[in-house]
Parts: structure tokens; C-alpha cells; sequence
């Protein structure tokens, strides 16, 4: 299935998910509710398949854009919706929904909270999307949508203390930015030249993370012997290397 993590999305989309749409100057308090209402309905047909739902609220030239990046059209969307297999089942809830309107053009932020049975085990997941409908004669018609799914830190896992003095030390990107890692206690800190010093947890041996920043990732290099080398500062599949310095004898 598919379609909050940053708590400031959240206090964003509170303060503003009760406001009543604004139209030409005039208030509408149906306009929240149409849009909910409707994107609950694509939200509910996914699971069971049913394209009608989307092809009444897609405008035929939608530009949709998935939580993999993926651009696909109404043409693709629609034959991309089959019922769930046996064995898998599930729900996505609206759990924010915020609507900024502007005369016949309403932008929409809503945070969708997905509960999924997946062959005996359960699922969640969160979507943050941003959609644009477009009133005409038909009604509310569903123009562009972006997906983002929400991120999280993965679990954190105990090293004993002989694995992380292995991590200790400083690591160099040139001649004046290093990251200097030390034990304090049962974890690492880590500090970059110039910024505040962060706690590390480990995801797996050699995998580290600060907590907040689910983007990222710390992966020590090893030689053939076993040695850590360096480490890459890892961002969505792209690393930025950083070199070990030798040991002060």
C-alpha cells in the first residue's frame, strides 16, 4: 500500500488544520470538508482496487509524483489500483489535513497514517502529501500531488563498550574540518569542527546514526584486515568520505 514524524510539521499543520477555506474574501466552511471527504475516498479505494474513485477525482492531466519519485499519470494510476492480495490487508487514516484555498485552487498538506496486516505481521507508516485541487463544473478535481514518505530513526541496538573504543578517534575531510568521535559511557559523541557535539547510536555494527536524522547515516570503512579506515557520511546513498587520522604515539 501507500498513501509524522517532524513534530514541527505537526504543530504546523494543528495550527492550521481547523482553518476555515477562504474564497474570494468569504468564508466556506464546506470547502475542508469536501476536500477531506474526497481525499479519504482515494485514500479508502486503494486497498479494495477501485479505480472508479480515482478516475471521478483525478483531472486527466494530473501530474502525481510518488513517495519513490516516480512521475505517473492518470493513465498509470489507474491501472496500477488492484486489490490487495489475499494474505494482505489494510487502512490509511487522515491524520492531518490543513487547506490553504485560492479562489478556485485549493492546496492541501495532509499527513496519512497507514495500518497494514502484511501475511500475519503489522505494519505502520506515515505519508506527508501536498496535493492541488481545482474547482470546475464538475467540482473539486485533483490536479498535482507529491508524496513524501515520513521518515523515522531506525532501531538502536547496544554495542559493548570493546567495539566502540574501536570508533574512537578523528576522522579528517581536509586540513581544517574533522569529526572527532569519543565514548562517553555505554555510546559515542560525535563532533564536527565548529558544531555541537552529538550523541551516536548504533543500527548495526559499523552503522551509526543521530537520532533525529533518519536522512543520515555513519558507515565505518574497514581495510581487508578488519581496520577502520575512515567513515562515510552517508546521505540518501550518497557518501561523503572522511579519512582516519593515525593515532598521536
Amino acid at each position: 500500500m501507500r498513501p509524522s514524524r517532524a513534530i514541527a510539521l505537526s504543530l504546523l499543520l494543528g495550527a492550521c488544520g481547523g482553518a476555515t477555506a477562504v474564497r474570494g474574501g468569504v468564508a466556506d466552511p464546506d470547502t475542508p470538508a469536501i476536500l477531506r471527504a474526497q481525499t479519504q475516498a482515494l485514500l479508502d479505494a486503494i486497498a479494495v482496487g477501485d479505480a472508479k474513485v480515482w478516475d471521478r477525482y483525478l483531472d486527466p492531466r494530473v501530474v502525481y509524483v510518488s513517495e519513490e519519485g516516480v512521475r505517473e499519470t492518470k493513465a498509470s494510476l489507474l491501472a496500477q489500483l488492484q486489490p490487495l492480495p489475499p494474505g494482505v490487508s489494510g487502512t490509511i487514516a487522515i491524520g492531518q489535513f490543513a487547506v490553504e484555498v485560492h479562489g478556485d485552487t485549493a492546496v492541501v498538506v495532509h499527513v496519512d497514517e497507514e495500518s497494514e496486516e502484511y501475511f500475519g505481521h503489522h505494519l505502520t507508516a506515515a505519508y506527508v502529501t501536498t496535493a492541488v485541487w481545482v474547482r470546475g463544473a464538475a467540482g473539486w478535481r485533483l490536479i498535482a500531488t507529491q508524496v513524501h514518505a515520513a521518515l523515522t530513526d531506525p532501531p538502536a541496538i547496544q554495542l559493548p563498550a570493546e567495539q566502540l573504543d574501536g570508533y574512537v578517534g578523528t576522522y579528517r575531510l581536509n586540513e581544517t574540518v574533522t569529526y572527532t568521535i569519543r565514548r562517553d559511557g555505554d555510546h559515542l559523541v560525535g563532533e564536527r569542527t565548529g558544531r555541537p557535539p552529538q550523541p551516536l547510536a548504533a543500527e548495526v555494527r559499523d552503522v551509526f546514526f543521530v537520532a533525529g536524522q533518519p536522512r543520515s547515516r555513519k558507515v565505518f570503512v574497514r581495510d581487508a584486515g578488519g581496520r577502520i579506515t575512515g567513515l562515510a557520511d552517508r546521505r540518501e546513498g550518497r557518501d561523503l568520505v572522511w579519512t582516519r587520522s593515525p593515532p598521536v604515539r
